[in-house]
């Protein structure tokens, strides 16, 4: 990497991005949706041990699975997606 490409490239790391993890979805009618309540169940279009999304502004970029870490949960990273080119 060249002295002015490492310059540029140091211009965007502090550029805050969304990070977004999916575990799934599901499609409702409008009528079942404004019908939701608190305690709710929803079943998903994917099983629990199935890998979820993480996506960096609504591009999927790597695969990982959920995990508790002091309550909270996370997301163990098992696959980094390359460029499909």
């Amino acid at each position: 990497m060249s002295t002015t490409e490492a310059k540029n490239l140091d211009l965007i790391l502090d550029v805050k991005v969304e990070l977004t993890v999916r575990i799934g979805s599901c499609q409702l009618p409008m009528r079942e949706v404004v019908a939701l309540n608190e305690g709710t169940v929803l079943q998903l279009d994917q099983a629990s041990a199935d890998p979820v999304g993480l996506y960096v502004n609504d591009k999927l970029i790597a695969r990982g699975e959920v995990v508790v870490v002091d309550e909270n949960f996370g997301i163990k990273i098992t696959q980094i997606l390359g460029d499909p080119a």
